[in-house]
């Protein structure tokens, strides 16, 4: 999320009521997760398995709960509760509008394109031309739809991130100011939920093609010319590469990546990131061909025991 304007250390020192370490005048472009962070942005850090992490990001301002050696050209924002303060600026930064109307008087809705009945617009929304959005869809602010898309019926774009800090009190959230972009000539089944960014874009590329009953978590980012089958889940902060195929009911894990071009089978598990141009099958996904020789060693087993049995 970049800022409307530049801002200064002090400036967000001030707002949060914290210390800093460095020049007061340090400019602040904006604030991401560390995934996506950018010189300018600010980035938080809460655990010290991911200070260093943190510290030698691209994000040149680091709120973290510890004081720590400043490293060149960063600067630092001291906080007892990181997370509670990233959340204070995604408030102030984004702060959520309620709606006053079916379609937002900041909409802005293309050429040609078909609003069905009981639709949800909200604040800021950008709809392309030639696009048919049909009953009881939601957009939710700030959401981007390219060109000759079609969405259908009871899908959700833009709903928070799936994303909490657990306290002794129980779950805190951290607060969503992302967004959800579609580009051109994309379809996605009824009923589907898309997620926006925490601080950055959920993103599905030109001419990918969604089914029925699909999710698809925060940040993750789908290429161009993808195919993913019903009920599929992709959780946050996957990248899926150009003209990759999920067939039903698959599985990915947050983080990892799917290279161009592979095919995965259905009801099968992504734990770790995978190759492009080959098959997968299976819970952990493994090669297609490997994953089915092990049944196929399985059967004979059980076939061997049987025999066994029978001496």
């Amino acid at each position: 999320m970049k800022f409307k304007k530049q801002h200064t250390l002090q400036d967000i020192a001030s707002l949060l009521n914290v210390t800093f370490v460095g020049d007061p005048l340090f400019p602040v472009l904006g604030m991401n997760e560390i995934h996506v962070v950018t010189p300018g942005d600010i980035v938080f850090v809460d655990h010290p398995k991911y200070y260093d992490k943190a510290l030698q990001s691209a994000a040149t301002i680091v709120l973290i709960n510890k004081e720590v050696a400043c490293p060149e050209g960063k600067a630092l924002l001291i906080s007892d509760d990181p997370f509670r303060d990233f959340n204070k600026l995604t408030d102030h930064f984004k702060p959520f509008k309620s709606a006053a109307a079916a379609i937002a008087e900041t909409a802005i809705i293309g050429h040609g394109t078909v609003i069905q009945p009981n639709v949800f617009v909200g604040n800021n929304v950008i709809i392309g031309d030639n696009c048919t959005i049909h009953p009881n869809v939601c957009l939710y602010d700030n959401t981007i739809i390219g060109d000759n898309v079609t969405i259908h019926a009871g899908s959700i774009l833009g709903a928070d991130a799936f994303y909490y800090k657990k306290r002794p009190e129980g779950f805190d959230k951290l607060k969503s100011g992302g967004r959800v972009v579609i580009e051109d000539n994309v379809d996605i089944g009824a009923g589907t939920t898309i997620d926006k960014g925490v601080t950055g874009d959920t993103t599905i590329g030109k001419g990918t093609k969604i089914d029925n009953q699909v999710h698809v978590g925060h940040d993750t980012v789908i290429g161009e010319r993808v195919l993913i089958a019903a009920q599929t889940t992709i959780a946050g902060c996957v990248v899926i590469e150009d003209e990759v195929t999920l067939w039903g009911q698959v599985g990915v894990t947050s983080g990892i990546s799917i290279g161009k071009k592979a095919i995965i089978s259905a009801q099968s598990g992504v734990s770790k990131s995978l190759e492009g141009e080959k098959s997968y099958f299976g819970s952990p996904a493994g090669d297609f061909r490997t994953k089915y020789k092990e049944l196929a060693a399985l059967r004979q087993v059980q076939e061997l025991l049987e025999k066994l049995k029978q001496q």
